[in-house]
């Protein structure tokens, strides 16, 4: 990765560590749920015009929408008006690498490996300590919106996987234009009219700057930037500066909102790092053999194909540093030939 992508990642992993502050000083402006419909709202537009027409169906925008959109930003912003810190909201959520490789098995077949299987065990630890934690300094029920928002973030990234979108900016974009009329119409059953008129009537400088902070820059910018780096580099090169958000995220809040990092905290924080980094940094226990590899057919289809090494024609030597390729594929209606690709040494 060259300076200017390593650069940009943190940069990313920083502005998602500093957007709970930011969500934390949002949430003395306005109710939460109206807080989130806001968020999208503003995330939606104008970057609907300028995106183009999405690229995926809309049956994986309208799912992941209401599962990330309603659900797990809806449990956030909810618990850490209930009274869950800025700095430890960012941490828990990060127990979603758990939940997403624990739906993927499930979903998806993706066997984790027992390195991961024992990095799940370790965060699955790391939240129980957080837990003990909040339980003695904070209220409790706040602390389990947030890992059931981390649950609802894994059932996302799952969704997600499975709408393969070519473009994350796109993907993004119209996904923020799902969760905002339900999310304002939750708002108005449960936090009131009265307190969503009262919020907007009193906005200000600052609460307008949570609303384009969250929606703009951790947003937009954030989800743009992030799906550049993955175009240009591997996962496994990029997933591993998702563990600075949390280091971020207790650091601003300790500045900013003088929240105290206890040493419970720091156990758990240890604890849960580690562990994601265990669950996310390692590969499934599934590879691709040699002699099992795919080929593509003139008309599209794909074709797995197996054999032994084919043996040199009488007379005729190897030629070093050549490979031999002998796939064949019949048109419609004749059968085919079975073939092998198999490199020479």
């Amino acid at each position: 990765m060259r300076p200017s992508h390593l650069l940009l990642a943190v940069l990313v992993a920083a502005v998602w560590g500093v957007n709970f502050t930011v969500v934390e000083i949002g949430l003395d402006h306005f109710p939460p749920l109206l807080f989130s419909a806001l968020r999208f709202l503003a995330a939606a537009l104008p970057a609907v015009f300028l995106v183009g027409p999405p690229k995926v169906a809309w049956t994986w925008t309208v799912a992941v929408g209401l599962v990330l959109g309603v659900a797990k930003f809806g449990l956030v912003f909810v618990g850490m008006d209930a009274g869950m810190p800025a700095g430890l909201s960012s941490l828990v959520l990060q127990i979603q690498a758990v939940f997403t490789a624990v739906i993927a098995a499930a979903v998806l077949r993706e066997r984790p490996s027992r390195v991961q299987v024992l990095g799940m065990l370790v965060a699955v630890a790391g939240i129980g300590v957080a837990a003990v934690d909040e339980g003695t300094s904070g209220p409790l029920g706040a602390f389990l919106m947030v890992v059931g928002a981390a649950a609802a973030w894994g059932v996302s990234n799952v969704l997600t996987r499975k709408a393969s979108p070519p473009d994350a900016l796109n993907f993004m974009v119209w996904v923020s234009t799902v969760p905002v009329l339900p999310l304002l119409a939750l708002s108005l059953l449960t936090e009131g009219p009265a307190a969503d008129l009262a919020a907007l009537r009193s906005l200000d400088w600052q609460g307008a700057g949570t609303i384009l902070f969250v929606a703009w820059v951790s947003t937009v910018f954030g989800f743009g930037a992030w799906g550049l780096l993955l175009r240009r580099h591997p996962a496994s090169t990029v997933a591993p500066f998702s563990l600075l958000v949390p280091v971020f995220g207790m650091s601003s809040a300790a500045l900013f909102l003088g929240e105290p990092v206890t040493p419970l905290r720091w156990c758990a924080a240890a604890l849960l790092v580690g562990g994601v980094a265990l669950t996310t940094l390692t590969r499934a226990g599934r590879g691709r053999t040699p002699d099992r590899l795919a080929a593509r057919s003139p008309h599209g289809t794909r074709k797995v194909i197996t054999g032994a090494r084919p043996q040199p024609e009488a007379g005729r030597p190897p030629r070093p540093g050549r490979r031999i390729r002998r796939v064949t594929s019949a048109p419609p209606g004749r059968p085919g030939l079975e073939g092998s690709l198999t490199p020479r040494p």
